[in-house]
């Protein structure tokens, strides 16, 4: 699942990563947000939508290329399933592949219309393909590519040019073409043998050496043929110049071709080694940029704690006494009620500038006896900073208060705690088990028209500590 685009669910292709955590195609990731202005992670809205976030919004400069996601995908296992291919291999040669493929299906491009097995392309135009007809200059008619060919190969050449074509055909065909593990061209003498997929590869990398194998056979030819005009009718001065001239010709067209290729070797190459270093500096880059946005997260956390360092400064109390301000009471109750919030935990406060750290916890539903029918509210002791100085285990009275906002009357509850009890001891973990009064309200007296304690959807606890 990890390798599948967040948008398009087939196979990432140079994968991007956003600020939420999931991956897109680099093409999908442009798609999206070049036709939906503020565009959300459709991820994120499947996942939990009550997450969505600033990082759920997708920008193209918001995404950093994941390098190491697609090393992994370079090397997945795969297969072609075009119908009659056999070929399997990495992912990272896939593509060669796909444009290599002789099963595949590809539309012929002389616009008939025709889809065609890219090794059958040849015979489609030479006997199939209606677009690719010729009309003879001579007869006006309208001819085939191979039927075009014959005609206007044959018609200038005299016998003795038929003779050549017929001493070379029978050189060339006594024996089959291909070998089953050697190159095609061992008919003129290369040498190369070995397996279907590393004779493709010499093919392709050989053309110039190919093309001097076949001028030097040809002069072979040349000289055979001559020696065979020479037995049949006699030496034939005129005619063999002609002869003579017309092998100078394709001698010199088959010189030309093999300098182009060479030519073009040589092009390939160059761009080969230029793509590679343009590689190598996207790679540097993607580092790079992989390395900044880290860096960036790194401060974005670091700022992130320091907000929460400087709120929790701001509303910090050291003296004992603390004042807790619940808004949105309504949608919190019914959170509680369903179980999609079940409490609530204050901000933490202190006994004293060195003292003991606390907050208090409220279920707005109710817990333990006083489930679905009172609120109950707790108190917390916390770890703290300079517990190691203080006296264990906490004996302080607690006071816990619900304002009345229109100060007729006070929901008031008091306890001293338990010194037998875990919940006083000095913490081991983060914050010891809540204590408190699971029956500290009435539910029905909370929600009364009659009370003000609930008032523009907000109340308003207070807790007081006896420290002398």
């Amino acid at each position: 699942q990890k390798y599948l685009c967040s948008n398009c669910n087939n196979i990432l292709k140079k994968a991007l990563q956003t600020l939420c955590g999931h991956r897109y195609c680099s093409a999908c990731l442009v798609w999206i947000v070049r036709n939906n202005k503020n565009a959300i992670c459709q991820k994120c809205k499947e996942e939990d939508p009550s997450t969505l976030s600033e990082g759920s919004l997708l920008a193209e400069e918001r995404a950093f290329g994941d390098a190491a996601i697609n090393k992994e995908i370079s090397e997945l296992r795969v297969h072609c399933v075009t119908l009659g291919c056999s070929w399997s291999g990495i992912m990272k040669n896939f593509e060669e592949h796909q444009s290599l493929c002789e099963y595949a299906l590809i539309p012929c491009h002389t616009g008939c219309g025709h889809m065609v097995m890219r090794k059958k392309l040849a015979d489609h135009l030479e006997n199939g393909c209606v677009n690719n007809v010729t009309v003879c200059q001579k007869c006006k008619r309208s001819l085939s590519s191979s039927e075009y060919q014959v005609r206007t190969f044959l018609i200038p050449f005299n016998w003795y040019v038929i003779i050549f074509f017929l001493f070379f055909f029978q050189q060339n065909h006594s024996t089959p073409l291909i070998n089953k593990d050697g190159c095609r061209f061992s008919e003129v003498g290369c040498s190369f043998r070995g397996s279907k997929e590393k004779i493709k590869e010499h093919e392709k990398s050989a053309v110039g050496a190919h093309m001097l194998l076949l001028l030097q056979h040809i002069k072979q030819l040349k000289a055979s043929l001559c020696a065979a005009v020479k037995a049949a009718d006699g030496f034939i001065p005129q005619s063999e110049l002609n002869l003579e001239n017309k092998l100078h010709v394709f001698e010199n067209i088959v010189a030309v071709l093999n300098k182009e290729v060479e030519s073009s070797n040589l092009e390939i190459t160059a761009f080969r080694r230029q793509s590679e270093l343009d590689q190598n500096i996207i790679r540097g880059l993607e580092l790079k940029i992989a390395e900044l946005h880290r860096c960036l997260m790194q401060k974005d956390a670091g700022l992130s704690s320091l907000h929460k360092s400087l709120l929790f400064s701001e509303q910090a109390s050291y003296d004992g006494v603390f004042l807790w301000k619940i808004t949105d009471v309504g949608r919190k109750l019914q959170d509680s009620v369903t179980g999609r919030t079940v409490s609530l935990y204050s901000p933490a406060f202190y006994t004293a500038k060195y003292g003991y750290k606390v907050c208090l916890r409220v279920y707005l539903n109710g817990d333990g006896t006083g489930k679905g029918t009172h609120v109950s509210l707790f108190f917390v002791v916390m770890k703290g900073d300079y517990d190691a100085l203080l006296p264990w285990p906490f004996r302080h009275k607690v006071t816990f208060m619900l304002l009345d906002q229109s100060n007729r009357e006070h929901i008031i509850d008091a306890f001293r705690p338990d010194l037998t009890s875990a919940s006083f001891q000095r913490p081991v973990n983060d914050m010891n088990v809540a204590s408190g009064c699971p029956m500290f309200l009435p539910l029905s007296k909370l929600q009364s028209p009659k009370y003000a304690y609930v008032k523009e959807d907000t109340l308003f606890l207070k807790c007081i500590i006896e420290t002398n």
